[in-house]
């Protein structure tokens, strides 16, 4: 089994779009992973059932027992993020800025606040319309540890993909090179870096870059709309050239991904052959070099 990550060192590169078209074509060779926990979107694509849930939790937040507080108010003294007020008749905390560091209850002298295990988001194991899995999760607000909710993402598809027997795990990662990115490129076999000729967009691939290097990962990529500016577009291609990064293909713009967005459906599903035949031939060079 080996597992395909897909990423982009910026948002809007068509990254998801084409994550899922690849989760398209797999078909039933493949478990897909959305590790976008942070603003998961590849069910409005795919059509989960949503079939398993469960809670995620992570960190800790302090709770305050009204009956056992004095209102001696030292707490919020000593609090440093500042996230426990008064209403006048009583203290309470401020879920958005508790920390969970576990201060408060260590030092309040009637041991009023207790440290309870916070829920951070959301999991979930379904079946797509194309009858493949996707596991998947939603962050709450707010919350911390996408890193972790990412790396249970992963853990459980490779579970579930090794199981099943399937030669592929699909993962759609986050834009950027935080947390979620680094969890996203644990135990990857082989990554697709999505970019666009901008100046942003050869920025943000190289800083992207410079991540998965650090894991020693076969690394490709895929210009996306590379006819909208044709100098960076020169620059990007020398740039994986020089570093031996596997050039999948240029996708010209198109607003078939626009269009396919907005009915629910990949861009290999809109109609346009050639787009079509485009990203199949991009599914059959990738599927080549992370068997060599």
């Amino acid at each position: 089994m080996k597992e395909i990550v897909v990423i982009s060192g910026k948002g809007g590169t068509g990254k998801t779009s084409l994550a899922a078209s690849l989760a398209f074509l797999s078909g039933e060779e493949a478990i897909i992973a959305d590790c976008d926990v942070d603003a998961a979107d590849m069910h409005l694509l795919l059509s989960p059932d949503f079939g398993h849930r469960e809670d995620f939790c992570s960190g800790q937040l302090a709770v305050i027992d009204s009956e056992i507080c004095t209102l001696c108010g030292l707490c919020m003294e000593k609090c440093r993020f500042d996230a426990i007020e008064t209403n006048g008749s009583g203290y309470f905390v401020k879920t958005i800025d508790c920390e969970g560091c576990g201060y408060c209850a260590r030092i309040c002298p009637v041991e009023a606040i207790s440290m309870k295990d916070q829920l951070a988001g959301e999991f979930y194991i379904s079946t797509t319309r194309i009858n493949n899995t996707l596991v998947h999760a939603k962050l709450a607000p707010g919350a911390e540890n996408s890193g972790k909710l990412v790396a249970k993402v992963k853990k459980e598809a490779r579970r579930m993909a090794e199981k099943e027997n399937k030669k592929y795990v699909i993962a759609d990662g986050s834009p950027g090179i935080g947390c979620p990115v680094i969890s996203s490129l644990s135990g990857a076999d082989f990554v697709v870096i999505v970019t666009e000729p901008s100046v942003s967009g050869i920025h943000d691939m190289k800083r992207v870059y410079e991540l998965v290097r650090k894991f020693d990962i076969k690394s490709s990529c895929i210009i996306n709309k590379h006819d909208l500016n044709p100098e960076i577009t020169g620059q990007i291609m020398e740039f994986i050239e020089k570093e031996s990064i596997v050039h999948i293909c240029n996708i010209p713009y198109s607003r078939d991904f626009t269009d396919a967005m907005t009915k629910g459906l990949t861009v290999t599903e809109n109609g346009n052959a050639d787009m079509s035949t485009l990203i199949q031939d991009a599914w059959v060079k990738i599927k080549q070099n992370i068997n060599d």
